[in-house]
């Protein structure tokens, strides 16, 4: 075939492409309206979940899968245990129904982990030997009371802040009250307004709504409210509230009382506080303070002392 021939025939079977193409594009064209309805007909999709999500996932599942061998052995056998380690948990913020399991687990873990580590640690440094076995059930020990340890800080760490954000939570409970909303909205206007500042009480009171909202009695919210959290300044404000609500008082002078009583706490707190500073300066001032004081106001006269004394001798 020449050359002559070829261009011709390439020519047209591009141009036959172009056009085809062209076509093939405008006929597959839907307009706007068939486009809206196909996307309303379809459900909705989540979005594909990106590669980190993915393998939290996977981690997820397979801690989900693992946790409950290794918290047989701890798991509390009577409900009285296990209501306490609720009750430990929810103060400390762990809500969930699987955090109970997910506890038990990592303390196990912990337990294995340190005797795995202290067991080899031992046995690097004294070889096989009696305290070897000792030193190894010591770290584990320690392991294994390390995580109801770090439960007890967050949960009073979590007590701490609930206790000193709650004047100022009743503070604007009192403000919304009296400006005429009912103790439902102002609840729900503190949840809002202390997501910043106080991020703990603010979720609590969101909880307290949501659960208004299902259906539940004030009564019982309240109840919950100051038993969830362990803060006995909580369960006095629920009572007093249930009380107000029962006999038909006033709540925003109840809350301000309560409020003022709060303040006077902290108050009193602050100034123990103060009065405990003057005893713990002790230990510092004998041990670090006065013998760098003694050595220099007595030391040029023992050394002037002792020089004279050798002379002398």
């Amino acid at each position: 075939m020449s050359l002559e021939l070829l261009v011709p025939i390439a020519t047209f079977v591009g141009i036959g492409a172009l056009v085809w193409l062209a076509l093939e594009t405008v006929a597959g064209r839907k307009n706007r309206t068939e486009d809206r309805l196909a996307m309303l007909s379809v459900p909705r999709r989540s979005q594909e979940p990106s590669r980190d999500e993915k393998k939290s996932d996977a981690i997820a599942r397979v801690l989900s899968k693992a946790a409950p061998s290794w918290a047989a052995p701890l798991t509390p056998q009577n409900e009285r245990e296990r209501d306490r380690l609720r009750n430990d948990l929810t103060e400390a913020g762990f809500r969930s129904e699987l955090a109970p399991m997910f506890y038990t687990a990592i303390r196990s873990a912990s337990a294995i982990a340190c005797v795995i580590i202290g067991g080899s640690g031992s046995v690097l440094v004294n070889g096989f030997q009696h305290k070897t076995l000792v030193y190894t059930l010591a770290i584990g020990g320690a392991g294994l009371m390390l995580p109801a340890m770090v439960l007890r800080f967050l949960g009073k760490q979590r007590k701490q802040q609930i206790f000193l954000g709650l004047p100022d939570a009743l503070d604007l409970m009192v403000v919304c009250v009296e400006s005429g909303l009912g103790l439902d909205l102002a609840m729900r206007k503190v949840s809002e307004e202390m997501k910043k500042s106080h991020t703990t009480i603010a979720s609590e009171f969101s909880l307290c709504n949501f659960q208004l909202q299902m259906g539940r009695s004030r009564n019982q919210v309240l109840q919950d409210l100051g038993r969830r959290t362990g803060v006995d300044e909580l369960r006095a404000l629920a009572s007093i509230l249930i009380q107000a609500d029962k006999f038909g008082s006033s709540i925003s002078a109840a809350l301000r009382v309560q409020s003022d009583a709060m303040r006077v706490r902290r108050q009193q707190i602050a100034e123990e506080k103060a009065a405990k500073t003057a005893v713990k300066l002790i230990f510092p001032l004998v041990l670090f303070i006065f013998p760098g004081i003694f050595v220099v106001l007595v030391g040029p006269a023992a050394i002037q002392m002792a020089r004279d004394l050798f002379t002398a001798m």
